[in-house]
């Protein structure tokens, strides 16, 4: 049960590859520092794109985290004076949608500001089902933007290519990769595969 005025929240920014979640979230972190609040952040094990153990924008700002498989493992690593709880990447985990939203929701019922970045939506433009339900029950949700490649306007999708060409409908949802093979477009240049 929430305490009234516990501090206990969460806060999800969203956006499609290189819309600067990551940047977002470490400028928030950076913040929680500057007030001398006690945080712990976490990564997929999976992102190995950059540095595992730290969370990594695409241009290169960074802050150590702890490298989880699940959500349910936060429990396990968190420290008793932890005020704020940072995960990157969320589209990452293979947890449940359900398993994803309870624990943050545990998280926040315990008074803890959590705050989760990740992909709202796949390489199809699909929402993902974690991120949506998420967004539904946080207290705060940014929904952050690119520009897109080919002709400058705001993007809100992410394109995956393979071989100069749009990835197939039918390819792996989950592929870790970043200019090689992604590339921010808008609705209007976005190619279904």
């Amino acid at each position: 049960m929430t305490r009234l005025g516990s501090g206990g929240r969460i806060e999800v920014i969203c956006g499609c590859m290189y819309s600067g979640k990551t940047e977002e979230l470490i400028r928030r972190l950076n913040h929680v520092q500057i007030a001398r609040q006690r945080l712990q952040a976490f990564t997929p094990r999976r992102d190995t794109r950059y540095a595992v153990g730290n969370l990594v924008s695409h241009n290169g700002v960074r802050i150590e985290a702890q490298p989880i498989d699940s959500i349910t493992e936060i429990r396990d690593y968190l420290r008793d004076d932890v005020q704020v709880v940072a995960l990157d990447e969320l589209h990452f985990l293979d947890d449940s949608a359900d398993t994803i939203v309870e624990t943050c929701q545990a998280l926040a019922d315990r008074g803890l500001r959590v705050i989760i970045a990740g992909l709202d939506q796949d390489y199809r433009a699909a929402p993902f089902p974690a991120m949506s339900r998420l967004l539904a029950v946080a207290e705060q949700a940014d929904k952050l933007f690119a520009i897109c490649v080919r002709c400058g306007a705001y993007a809100t999708r992410s394109q995956r290519m393979i071989d100069g060409k749009p990835a197939p409908f039918d390819a792996p949802t989950i592929v870790v990769g970043g200019l090689e093979l992604y590339e921010a477009r808008c609705r209007a240049c976005f190619e279904a595969g």
